[in-house]
């Protein structure tokens, strides 16, 4: 079919990007064509948007969502996250823990083999994945001439040890040698940055490996055009089977496109030139959710939501490290920050700004990792106690704090102006004085790395399914802005039960640890917890096998549509 035609030509240009720009659309329209040109072919082909552009497709360099979800079909690591948070073999078909609890062996399947790649030696017809591939991109990850955004998920190994913690067991085992224990270390392995490329694609390309990923995923490349679209191939050698034996993935390709208008990335959702859409934006927040976070019924016939809690907290941080030659600062008062988080409506912030598709929450640990279920707490019914209670903490202070308060300042950037304008107004109930920063992301990041931003609004997204991902934040040794505890708290108890948690290897009393420095955070507050978010995807209807992950990332290995042959 002229699809496969297409397709083979493009695979044999050897990857690269095109620079005419015209040659590329032109391309891009043969493809759109061919794809068109049958209605059993295009239900073969899975479409959706990125409303930002790809930076690289080099797992060691995937930060954040966009990338992550192309390299999760181009690239296999060693272990990987289920739909339950549940860590399961990958590349490697088993693994184990010894006694002491620092040393994890892999042992790797022996069908897995790289995509083959013309043009480059070694991998023209493809190759085993072999325990030395494993053991290259993991080291890939902490030399400093790559200067990888993932080094970090290496830190708990040992370097001291022999081949620096990580070494070969013949072809087919790999040992990963820790400092000490640490049990969310599986987890680790389950990022993105984990995952295993091979060394001749990375020295026969360079730099430009951004652009030719090669791994062993389900997909692999078949061209990136920046800013217009990226095409991927069914991997024909895929080594993973569903419960059948058929091979996957079903699909035989998917196709990104990146619009930047939401709107029409939305209008494309509905017209069916999109297969799903994620997450919430005002472009079409309103439209497509009622007033209780449901889908509305005159989309039903094509469209689903698609949602779980996910492993994310929306907050407001607070510069918490004092300066005795400044004096007292309200927001370095515990106090304080009781009351304004007493002082916040989260019920009619989650029902109005974000149409109830968030959890309102004053944990900053989502209560799954906790071992909790997540249950919508009453706000709405307290808000007045929890007010009165507010105003007369704060009275209390300005006793002691007769001199007039400087301006509560929120750091923010445009896309939270309307929930910090909600925050300016409740905590104006209390007699405070509130403004708001509005500045560029970059400004934004800058500005509560280095504690310039008394108060802050920011989120965080677990890279992995353990408590000790959120609670980690607060960490002494973790101070922005070579760590991520920008409020600089600081707590001796914490600390020693942060460290008693790493080193208890029975989970169950691990967790309850984990519950006991959740609530010390909650007493001393250097964050105000406000909601859980979750993930929401909208899926066209006529798509089968959608699996939707608390971390969200993309699965489409098990993804049909209706109409494939």
């Amino acid at each position: 079919m002229e699809f496969a035609i297409v397709g083979s030509y493009l695979a044999n240009v050897k990857k690269r990007i095109f620079p005419d720009f015209s040659w590329c659309l032109m391309l891009a329209v043969l493809f759109c064509t061919a794809c068109a040109s049958d209605a059993s072919d295009d239900a073969r082909v899975f479409r959706y948007n990125e409303s930002a552009n790809l930076s690289s497709l080099d797992p060691a360099f995937a930060r954040t969502l966009e990338p992550m979800w192309v390299v999760d079909q181009l690239f296999d690591g060693l272990v990987e996250l289920d739909e339950n948070l549940e860590v399961k073999p990958l590349i490697a078909e088993r693994f184990d823990l010894d006694s002491s609890g620092q040393v994890w062996t892999f042992y790797l399947r022996d069908d897995v083999r790289f995509h083959a790649t013309v043009g480059v030696p070694g991998l023209e017809d493809g190759r085993p994945c072999k325990s030395h591939d494993v053991v290259y991109s993991l080291n890939r990850l902490r030399d400093p001439s790559v200067a990888s955004s993932g080094a970090w998920i290496l830190d708990a190994v040992d370097s001291d040890a022999i081949g620096q913690g990580i070494i070969a067991l013949g072809d087919s085992a790999v040992q990963i040698t820790l400092k000490a224990p640490f049990p969310p270390f599986l987890g680790l392995m389950s990022t993105v940055y984990a995952n295993v490329v091979p060394v001749e694609a990375v020295e026969f390309f360079g730099v430009d490996f951004r652009s030719h990923p090669i791994g062993t995923g389900p997909f692999q490349l078949a061209w990136w055009m920046e800013d217009v679209a990226c095409v991927l191939h069914r991997n024909p050698h895929h080594w993973e089977r569903d419960e059948t034996g058929q091979a996957l993935p079903y699909l035989e390709a998917v196709h990104i496109s990146f619009a930047s208008d939401m709107g029409a990335e939305f209008q494309g959702l509905k017209q069916g030139k999109f297969d799903f859409m994620s997450g919430l934006h005002p472009a079409y927040m309103n439209e497509l959710l009622d007033d209780s976070g449901n889908l509305n019924a005159s989309y039903s016939a094509n469209i689903r939501l698609e949602t779980v809690p996910f492993l994310k907290t929306d907050y407001i941080g607070f510069y918490t490290e004092t300066d005795v030659e400044v004096g007292w600062k309200p927001w370095q008062d515990k106090s304080v920050r009781q009351a304004l988080s007493a002082g916040i409506d989260r019920v009619s912030i989650a029902r109005n700004l974000r149409r109830g598709a968030v959890m309102p929450s004053e944990s900053f640990v989502p209560p799954v990792l906790l071992g909790t279920d997540a249950e919508t707490p009453s706000f709405s019914e307290e808000f007045p106690l929890r007010v009165e209670w507010a105003i007369a903490v704060l009275d209390s202070l300005r006793s002691v704090h007769p001199e007039p308060w400087p301006t509560l300042r929120i750091s923010t950037t445009s896309d939270y102006t309307d929930l910090c304008a909600a925050l300016q107004f409740q905590w104006g109930l209390l007699g405070l004085d509130v403004a708001i920063d509005v500045v560029s992301a970059a400004a934004h990041r800058e500005r509560v790395a280095t504690g310039k931003a008394s108060l802050f609004r920011k989120s965080w997204l677990a890279d992995y399914p353990d408590a000790e991902n959120f609670l980690g934040l607060f960490h002494s040794r973790n101070f922005a802005p070579s760590g991520p505890n920008y409020s600089h708290f600081s707590d001796a108890t914490f600390d020693a039960m942060f460290e008693q948690a790493m080193i208890t290897t029975n989970a169950q009393e691990r967790l309850e640890i984990y519950r006991s420095m959740n609530e010390r955070i909650g007493q001393f507050m250097p964050v105000i917890p406000l909601f859980h978010d979750q993930v929401t995807h909208f899926v066209r209807n006529d798509v089968m096998g959608w699996k939707v992950s608390p971390v969200n990332r993309l699965d489409l290995r098990e993804v049909r549509k209706k109409g494939a042959q």
